[in-house]
């Protein structure tokens, strides 16, 4: 469970499928394959599996398979919008949709669907990139140490950048001795702003954000180095003001062919991509995802003790429910 469950359960967004008064939430699902129809052959009894969360909708986008890329306005997501979700025993889906996790991994399995989201947003960022022929990006910051932060700190990391990651909380913080762990360093911005570790440890190539703090995207446009990518990934709801040096952060875009992109969600692609991540992560920094296990709750009848961990000042990184 994640941020996007406890704002569901506020009643912020979310909506239950058509013919129900509820929504069954839970979109990072992980189980194991019970039974199969007579025309499955991807996946059999015993495996392990993670179900992806987006499904098809009507625009051309939708037709060709990349269903996170969807221009409709109705949107069709499990366990979020109009289709409900996992936290329960069981679930029935189309093969199309089921993705197969190694016996490896099945102890981390259930983070596989946030790695999505960043796999999807830092492969995003390589893509736009290929304009530039000879992109190598040696630099990367990221904006925040949730679970989603500590994620994109191991995806680039595993791809030999030299990391800075950026968050509130002063150590001793479990999450900055994470992020140190994978050899990245952690700046606090109680202590350091983020324009003056750019200064130190920047410009940076690639910035990833998932603060879910808007302000914060302002100064991450300010820390990007020219031909730079910064990637939104925060649903940020609210009016919140700030003043901006709106004109110097135009130009320094403009002159400094910096490009930014948002990202949500992801497909198939990047689940099997997090697959890989997830394996390789797990033979050079062992034993390092199951560190973000925080805080699991036993039985769905104890679903409230989830929303509480959700909430509570105790610092979790990943809540998850053991069903069975």
């Amino acid at each position: 469970m994640d941020g996007t469950d406890k704002e569901i359960n506020a009643a912020e967004y979310g909506a239950a499928p058509p013919g129900y008064d509820f929504l069954v939430i839970g979109h990072e699902g992980f189980g194991q394959v019970e039974a199969v129809g007579p025309n499955v052959t991807e996946v059999k009894p015993g495996d392990y599996v993670v179900a992806t969360v987006r499904r098809p909708g009507n625009s051309i986008y939708d037709l060709i398979g990349t269903n996170d890329m969807t221009t409709d306005d109705t949107y069709y997501e499990r366990g979020i919008n109009l289709r409900h979700g996992y936290l329960t025993e069981h679930y029935v889906d189309d093969v199309e949709f089921i993705v197969k996790v190694p016996k490896g991994l099945k102890h981390v399995g259930v983070l596989l669907e946030p790695t999505t989201v960043v796999e999807k947003g830092i492969h995003q960022a390589y893509e736009i990139q290929r304009r530039l022929k000879v992109w190598r990006p040696r630099k990367a910051a990221v904006m925040g140490a949730g679970t989603i932060g500590l994620l994109a700190t191991m995806v680039l990391r595993l791809k030999g950048l030299d990391v800075t990651t950026f968050a509130r909380t002063t150590k001793p913080y479990l999450n900055a001795d994470l992020i140190e762990e994978l050899g990245a360093r952690y700046i606090s911005t109680k202590e350091t702003s983020i324009l003056d570790g750019a200064k130190q440890y920047g410009p940076f190539d690639l910035v990833f954000e998932g603060t879910g703090n808007s302000g914060v995207v302002f100064d991450s446009m300010q820390a990007l180095g020219k031909n730079g990518v910064l990637v939104l990934a925060s649903v940020t709801g609210g009016d919140k003001m700030i003043q901006i040096p709106a004109d110097r952060i135009n130009l320094e875009f403009v002159l400094g062919n910096k490009v930014m992109v948002g990202t949500v969600n992801a497909n198939r692609e990047y689940f099997e991509m997090g697959v890989g991540d997830m394996a390789q992560a797990e033979a050079e920094y062992p034993g390092w995802l199951s560190k973000l296990l925080t805080d699991p709750v036993k039985g769905l009848e104890n679903y409230s003790e989830l929303f509480k961990k959700l909430t509570s000042p105790n610092g979790a990184i990943k809540v998850f429910c053991e069903v069975a």
